[in-house]
């Protein structure tokens, strides 16, 4: 039998291969970083897609209301009224956020006929449903968006609405 001494004199079979301990640490330190780098670029990816479901239902609901609007000359109040089946809070999209708030004020006619009186209004929002991981989301907390396009949100980021 043709054997190979390895220089710590432990005989070996020729032909078999195998890690050494040093080589299987460097692999494992290896994926550690990789792991350490790709784990929070995950969450991140994973926070923003969930702000999309919630800004996405509020666009579409300000749509609703606007179609609801040149039907009824009045904005509403009730999801029902806008095609969703629930009554608010209710949760949109995956579930991680909730629209917490529709809040509509009516138009105030003019006085006289020198006076503009003041439209109706809406301003719908959409928070964090809490204990979700989502209501650990410091960058934006909760968004908004009104009758008149604004667009805003609570957080940390500036960049919420991009």
């Amino acid at each position: 039998m043709n054997k190979t001494v390895l220089h710590h004199g432990v005989p070996r079979a020729q032909g078999q291969r195998g890690f050494t301990l040093i080589e299987l640490v460097i692999a494992m330190v290896i994926a550690a970083i990789l792991a350490a780098i790709a784990i929070p670029s995950y969450s991140t990816y994973i926070q923003k897609s969930r702000r999309t479901e919630a800004k996405s239902t509020l666009l579409n609901m300000a749509s609703l209301e606007e179609r609801f609007f040149s039907t009824n000359n009045t904005y509403s109040t009730t999801p029902s009224d806008l095609g969703y089946t629930a009554v608010v809070p209710f949760p949109v999209g995956s579930g991680y956020y909730n629209i917490t708030a529709i809040t509509v004020i009516a138009a105030v006619p003019p006085v006289n006929a020198t006076s503009a009186g003041t439209p109706a209004t809406y301003t719908i929002t959409a928070t964090p449903v809490p204990g979700s991981t989502q209501a650990g989301d410091a960058g934006c907390t909760s968004f908004t968006i009104t009758s008149g396009g604004v667009q805003s949100a609570t957080g940390t980021s500036t960049t919420c609405w991009q």
